[in-house]
This record gives C-alpha cells, sequence and structure tokens, in this order.
C-alpha cells in the first residue's frame, strides 16, 4: 500500500538532498511537491494541509537552515511528523478489571469486521487467551456463517442466536462467556453502505447495554479520503476507542491510514 507513497517522497527528497544550502525558497518548493505527494495518495486534504503547515514551520527554524547537513534536518521532521500523526506510542488494548473484557467492532458493510474478528481471536488465543466471537450483524445471514466458518477454522466457539435482536444477542453473550469463563468477547456488529441512523441508533444501543472495554471502528485502505468523514461521524455518536485499517495487502494509495 505505502510503494507508491514510499517512492513519490524518495524523488522529493533526493531533490531536496541536491541543495546544499538551503533557502526559504527551496523549503517552499519541497513542501508544494510534498502536499502534492499527499493529496495524490489521497489523503484528506485538511491532514496535508496541516502535515505541510507543521514541517514548513520547523523547517524554517535558525538552526535547520544553518545546520552542516540542511536537508537531512528537514527529512528528519518530515519522519518525525509522519510518525506523529500515524501515532508514536504503543498502546495496548484496554482488560476488565474482571473477564470477560468486551471487544465492539463497528464499521460499514464491506470494511472487513467479520474476518478481523476472527484474526483478533486468532491473536488473542495464540496469547493464551479464550475468546468468544458474536454474529451481531443479524442483517446480512452470510455474515453470521462467514462467523461460523472462521470460528470454526481457528478453534474458537461462535455463538450465534436467531430469532432476536443484536442487542440481546450481545447482552447474553456476555452471561455465556462468564459462565464458560471466557477472557474475551468480541461482537460482530452490523454495517451499512453508509452511515445512516437506523445502524447508529443500534450501535449505540449495544453500547449502552453492554458497555464494551473496547470499540474499535474498522475501515477499509482503500477508501481515501471519505475513510475521515465516516470515522468522524462514527466517533461523534459512539466515541470510538481504537481503529483498524485492513486490506493493506492491497494496492490502494495509503490516503486513509495518513
Amino acid at each position: 500500500m505505502f510503494q507508491d507513497l514510499t517512492e513519490k517522497f524518495e524523488g522529493v527528497f533526493k531533490n531536496l538532498r541536491g541543495h546544499g544550502k538551503l533557502t526559504e525558497k527551496n523549503v517552499a518548493d519541497t513542501m508544494r511537491h510534498v502536499r502534492r505527494v499527499l493529496l495524490e495518495a489521497d489523503v484528506n486534504f485538511k491532514v496535508a494541509k496541516s502535515f505541510v503547515a507543521n514541517v514548513q514551520d520547523k523547517a524554517l527554524g535558525h538552526d535547520v537552515l544553518k545546520s552542516i547537513t540542511p536537508a537531512q534536518q528537514v527529512i528528519k521532521i518530515i519522519q518525525d511528523e509522519l510518525t506523529v500523526l500515524m501515532g508514536h506510542s504503543d498502546v495496548s488494548m484496554r482488560t476488565g478489571s474482571l473477564p470477560p473484557t468486551v471487544i465492539m467492532l463497528v464499521g460499514l458493510q464491506g470494511c472487513g469486521k467479520t474476518t478481523f474478528a476472527g484474526k483478533l481471536a486468532k491473536y488473542l488465543k495464540d496469547k493464551g487467551q479464550s475468546t468468544l466471537l458474536v454474529a451481531a450483524d443479524l442483517q446480512r445471514p452470510a455474515a453470521v456463517e462467514q462467523l461460523r466458518v472462521i470460528g470454526k477454522q481457528i478453534g474458537v466457539d461462535v455463538l450465534a442466536e436467531q430469532n432476536t435482536t443484536p442487542v440481546e444477542v450481545c447482552k447474553s453473550s456476555i452471561r455465556t462467556a462468564r459462565q464458560a469463563a471466557k477472557d474475551y468477547v468480541i461482537f460482530d456488529t452490523a454495517g451499512r453502505l453508509h452511515v445512516d441512523d437506523q445502524l447508529m441508533n443500534e450501535l449505540c444501543e449495544i453500547k449502552a447495554k453492554t458497555e464494551p472495554h473496547e470499540i474499535l471502528f474498522v475501515a477499509d485502505g482503500m477508501t481515501g479520503q471519505d475513510a475521515v468523514n465516516t470515522a468522524q461521524e462514527f466517533d461523534r455518536r459512539l466515541e470510538f476507542t481504537g481503529m483498524v485499517l485492513t486490506k493493506l495487502d492491497g494496492d490502494a494509495r495509503g490516503g486513509a491510514a495518513l
């Protein structure tokens, strides 16, 4: 995903290194190229504008322009700002004071929630944690069957109840998990093709009735700029605690990640 972005940044850096001495004009030209690279990668224009402004402010500092290797200083500033943008600290998942820890996955339809639910359960299983996967997407029968197949493949129990509501399934899954001494419960909730009130009201009710320790927003890595708008709406309604980016092995331009 990041190969094209990396190659374009390398082109900008190569041109920057060609200047033995940097001036405000050199820096401004470089930042214009960086901004174009980010926009071509489908980075949200507000993110690109803020990123370039932060780098330019620091790059125009006296210590940078007067240093022995000004180009390397600017490249270092860009690297540091990218690190800040992506998250510069390792944050572990929250856990409950008493098991089970409840993790709720949310996102639009087709973003990869069900597959990620299985990957997360497998990751926890490999760490010696027992997990219950919960089929809370009752809108799409195929989603329930997909979760059952994934659960069977990785050896993790799946709770799938018919003739009920997603809220009731999630509530009863916590009781089931306690009785079975499970360490984690993962809700695979429903999605839509776009954000709507019916979906959000259902997710807000699940959150209110189950009080999950983590709400993870799952985003399709191939979405591009629209990922920002969708994430903002989910965060406004649900106040999610973390984000997951799927399909990183695709040929998307990397904008959603940034």
